[in-house]
Parts: structure tokens; C-alpha cells; sequence
């Protein structure tokens, strides 16, 4: 279909594009922008004045709750939830039911997930077998049936003998290896240590955590130079960390999700199960130099960490409650809070859920330029809404920013040049 985006302010991070301009796309990618050719003949025009003309959103980390919960129809909804918050790319960790380590099992997600003609999505193959942290997963055939990267989900290896070995396997093929540093015994708190976690009487997850998981990864790094990606930090002495390392020039990125970005151990509040994330929220100095490092760039990409749970898993005591929320939609509207809250350049922001995520990722995405496929987000910038279950998508009703009232609202996403999702 020939598509003609007419009049919109075109931001384009990679380019350093921030224009007004038409965008014209055929065949699933973009053909021009700015000047359209003489003969192109639309056969949909948008008009997109008053509108941001950007690339489609590339989200590091959604659970898409498949394989596991296909009666449920998990991934019809989830893919309708990420166009709706203009993600077009999005990579689901592997820690699903059964594991994605096995080569048919990605196969039939990536299968599955095409037919709905949504979101792009990207899985990361299991570092280990069933995420056992033992014996190394088949990396050759996974990468080859579709996989972006390895990792151990939310489950820390224990063992660094495996951890190395796991390094220097996919050092010798360029894969990376995507960790959520936490060491196994000290992180299976429930709420950030703390005043608030000892008040409450929650078990908690020390900042050394964290960062002991981190020196163990850069120690190994310094002699095994495979790129790492790192889920999630979440305290200042992580972001210190990771800095350091990055200015020694070690092969290392990282993401921060939505919910450290913006909330601290304070949302709690009286046991709020909605607030009960992996990595457990922290104190306000914490969210600060979270702030401060993903504006200076130390923190690459801004990641949603969707993860739907279901009322069931929810309303049960803080302590037993499923951590994880809904925010595919919400990453967007949170990156343009940041940035106004902040008084951070809005390309930053846009970078670091387009052109940035999509550098970890090391692959021609998250951009508009000619001939660059037509993932595109169409977003209305002076549009405000509120977070309610009633205003999302996703199966994931819960999330810790219900009620929140946020800035920008999508009212178009294109996907290889197809109209996913309009308002």
C-alpha cells in the first residue's frame, strides 16, 4: 500500500531530523521524505499536522506470556497493546512455559507472532537449559532459528564457571548475552532494603545485589570481550558502576525500565501489590542518578518490562503477589514525562526507545530514512490521558502508575508500511 504522511513534525534521532515534512511510504518502506515524487500516487493519506512523526518504538524487554498461556490468547492481546503504544519492535525474554530453548519453540512464536501482523517480535533464546544455570543451550541453532540474544530471564546463575563458559561461547559467534545482574542468594527479597522495607516487614533485596553481580560480570569481561547487555539496573551504585566500566571500555549496554525511572520504595504506599516489580523499586537517590545517567547516555535504553499478571496473582499479600506490570503502553507517554520532567531534549528521549534500543540490538531499525522499512509512530504530542485498566489492552490490568495522568497519546502505528493501530 502507498501511504502518504502529510504535514507532521518528522523527529529522527539517528539523522538528528527534526522537521516539518511529508513521508512517503510504498511497499512497506519509506520512499521519501520531505520532497515526494511527482508520481506518487497515495492510496491512504495521514494527515498528521500538529502531530510527531517518529520511528516506530523498540521495546527491550515484554513478556508476551507465550508459550504458557495460549488459552488465553496472550499474544493476540499483548501485540494489540504494543501497536497501541506505538512499539513496532520488541524483544520477549525466554523464561515462558516451556523455556525457549529449543529451536522449534522459537520457531513457533516468531510463526504465531507474524500472523498477527502487528509488532515486530524478537526473542532471546535461554542462555542454559530450561534456565537451570547447568548446561548451555544449543546458542548455533537458536540464532538460526530467530533468536537476538541469550539470556537467564530473571533466574541469576550461580555458577561463574558457567557464566564464563556461556561468555566465551558466544564471544567466538558475536552473540550477546543479556543479564539481569543479581546475585542468586542476596536478591530474593521482596522490596528494596531499606527504612520502609524494615517497617514494613518486607524481606529485602540489598543494593549489593546488584553491584556484586556487576563486578563479577566486568571482571570476567576484562578477558572474555563477548558484548553483554544489562536488564534493568536499578540503584546508583550500579549506575556508578557501569559507567566506570563503560569508560574502560568494556563491551557493555544497559536499559532501565519505566518503573525505576520514575517511582521509588514510597510507592508501596500500604502494601500495594501493584508496585511489586522485579528489580524491587528503591530510594529517591536511586531514581535520581537513574535519571541523571539515562539523560548523559551511561543508560542506553528505556524498556517498558511489561510483564501482565493477572488479578489472581495480584490480589494476594504484597510478599506472595507475582511481580511485574503492564506497560507496553505506557513507555511512550513515560519517556515524554522524563523528558518534560527532567528537562531532557525530547530526541533524547525519543533515542532511547527508538534509535538506541535498537543499537543494542545492532540492527537497521528504529529510524526513518529512505529506503528504511516503514515502522512508524504517529503520536499526538498535546494529547493527555489517564492510566486506568479500562484504557489498556493488555490482559495486564495492573500497574503501578493507575491513575497517573500522562502527556502524548498515539494515534497511528504503521508496521512495515501497514496501518497496525489507529486511534
Amino acid at each position: 500500500m502507498k501511504i502518504l504522511i502529510q504535514g507532521g513534525r518528522v523527529i529522527d534521532p539517528t539523522s538528528k531530523t527534526d522537521t516539518v515534512a511529508d513521508v512517503a511510504i510504498s511497499a512497506g518502506k519509506i520512499v521519501a521524505i520531505g520532497k515526494v515524487p511527482a508520481d506518487f500516487q497515495a492510496q491512504k493519506t495521514i494527515d498528521a499536522k500538529g502531530l510527531i512523526v517518529m520511528p516506530g518504538l523498540v521495546d527491550l524487554s515484554v513478556r508476551l506470556k507465550e508459550p504458557g498461556h495460549e488459552h488465553e490468547g496472550m499474544l493476540d492481546s499483548e501485540l494489540a497493546a504494543a501497536v497501541a503504544g506505538g512499539v513496532t519492535s520488541l524483544v520477549c525474554p525466554p523464561d515462558t512455559d516451556p523455556v525457549l530453548d529449543e529451536p522449534g519453540l522459537v520457531e513457533m512464536l516468531r510463526f504465531k507472532a507474524e500472523k498477527h501482523h502487528r509488532a515486530h517480535v524478537m526473542p532471546l533464546g535461554a542462555l542454559t537449559r530450561g534456565l537451570k544455570g547447568e548446561v548451555l543451550t544449543e546458542m548455533v541453532q537458536l540464532t538460526e532459528a530467530g533468536c537476538v540474544g541469550f539470556s537467564q530471564a530473571e533466574v541469576a546463575l550461580e555458577n561463574t564457571q558457567v557464566l564464563q563458559r556461556a561468555l566465551q561461547y558466544a564471544n567466538s559467534f558475536g552473540y550477546t548475552v543479556w543479564l539481569r545482574p543479581q546475585e542468586l542468594h542476596l536478591g530474593k527479597g521482596v522490596a528494596a532494603s531499606g527504612p520502609l522495607a524494615t517497617r514494613m516487614g518486607l524481606s529485602g533485596v540489598p543494593v549489593a545485589a546488584e553491584t556484586i553481580a556487576l563486578h563479577t560480570i566486568f571482571e570476567l569481561l576484562k578477558s572474555i570481550k563477548a558484548h553483554v547487555h544489562l536488564c534493568r539496573i536499578s540503584s546508583a551504585a550500579g549506575v556508578a558502576l557501569v559507567r566506570q566500566a563503560k569508560a574502560e571500555g568494556l563491551p557493555i549496554t544497559c536499559d532501565v525500565s519505566i518503573n525505576s525511572l520514575h517511582l521509588t520504595d514510597a510507592d508501596v504506599g500500604y502494601f500495594d501489590s501493584r508496585a511489586r516489580v522485579s528489580p524491587p523499586l528503591r530510594q529517591q537517590r536511586d531514581r535520581d542518578a537513574l535519571r541523571e545517567a539515562l539523560a548523559d547516555g551511561t543508560i542506553d535504553a528505556l524498556v517498558s518490562d511489561h510483564s501482565p499478571v493477572s488479578e489472581d496473582e495480584k490480589a494476594l499479600p504484597f510478599a506472595e503477589a507475582e511481580p511485574g506490570a503492564t506497560g507496553l503502553e505506557l513507555l511512550l507517554s513515560l519517556a515524554l514525562k522524563w523528558s518534560q520532567d527532567s528537562k531532557v531534549p525530547l530526541t533524547r528521549a525519543i533515542a532511547t526507545v527508538t534509535s538506541e534500543a535498537a543499537r543494542v540490538l545492532g540492527k537497521d531499525i528504529g529510524q526513518l530514512k529512505v529506503g528504511a522499512q516503514a515502522d512508524v509512530c504517529i503520536l499526538d504530542p498535546e494529547a493527555n490521558w489517564q492510566v486506568t485498566a479500562g484504557n489498556l489492552r493488555s490482559q495486564g490490568k495492573f500497574t503501578p502508575f493507575a491513575g497517573y495522568d500522562l502527556p502524548g497519546r498515539v494515534q497511528y502505528t504503521l508496521v512495515s508500511g501497514q496501518v497496525a493501530y489507529q486511534a
